[in-house]
């Protein structure tokens, strides 16, 4: 039987909006369940502020899957900012650079309890959005590239729009050249595709594939490209 997944939803993003992903990967024979984020959970972390709170919201989910799966290890899937907050969770490194929790938290070294990590459009760095430099940071110093050898990773990315300073591609301008200095490159329309990936990853891109499930058309989650992903969970 496959490993049970936990969903953690993205940035500003509730549980509700993943539903239709978690459902797909249960029919494909994955139990799946999805940390019980609401978007009022991520107030707290605005402006770069500290994500003790959703790390919370995520360590009480894994511990209690595996419980009732009576299981040793989950597939995470991370979407967007999820993505960096999970290798957060993953790291032994005492998450304390904001000043909000001690030492002993335990809401980090994860890394034992995961056997994959799946990000979906991911911004691993981010070179000029400042509110989010600190966290990046200490996730990116702590742990660069596929840090833990014991956790498999999968990058995905969307080449969906082009970013340029014209109507229908200027969010995804302005969001590429805040990430990664570059405007005008192909991405998901939120993510640039270079940002998505981390050295050593097993780093895929997806034609056609855009951010955020509450876009028209395709993204990380629709059953379509599902079969592009799902076969690296275990």
């Amino acid at each position: 039987m496959p490993l049970p997944t936990v969903i953690l939803p993205g940035y500003f993003a509730g549980a509700a909006e993943y539903r239709e992903l978690q459902q797909s990967l249960v029919e494909l024979g994955f139990p799946a369940v999805t940390v019980p984020v609401r978007r009022r959970d991520w107030l707290p972390t605005v402006g770069g502020r500290s994500i003790v709170p959703i790390l919370r919201l995520l360590d009480r989910t894994v511990k209690q899957v595996l419980q009732e799966y009576n299981a040793s290890q989950v597939n995470l899937i991370g979407h967007s900012a999820a993505g960096w907050i999970s290798r957060i969770y993953l790291g032994e490194k005492p998450y304390i650079i904001h000043g909000d929790v001690m030492e002993d938290a335990g809401l980090w070294f994860a890394h034992p309890s995961v056997t994959t990590l799946v990000t979906l459009g991911t911004p691993q760095y981010s070179l000029y959005e400042r509110w989010t430099r600190k966290n990046l940071d200490f996730v990116n110093n702590n742990y660069p590239g596929a840090f833990h050898p014991n956790v498999r990773y999968i990058c995905v990315a969307g080449k969906a729009i082009f970013g340029a300073r014209r109507p229908g591609q200027l969010l995804a301008y302005n969001s590429y050249k805040l990430t990664c200095g570059i405007g005008n490159t192909w991405g998901d329309g939120i993510t640039p595709v270079e940002a998505a990936h981390l050295e050593g990853a097993e780093n895929l891109v997806l034609e056609g594939v855009t951010h955020s499930p509450r876009r028209v058309g395709l993204w990380y989650g629709s059953s379509e490209v599902l079969p592009a992903w799902v076969p690296y969970l275990k």
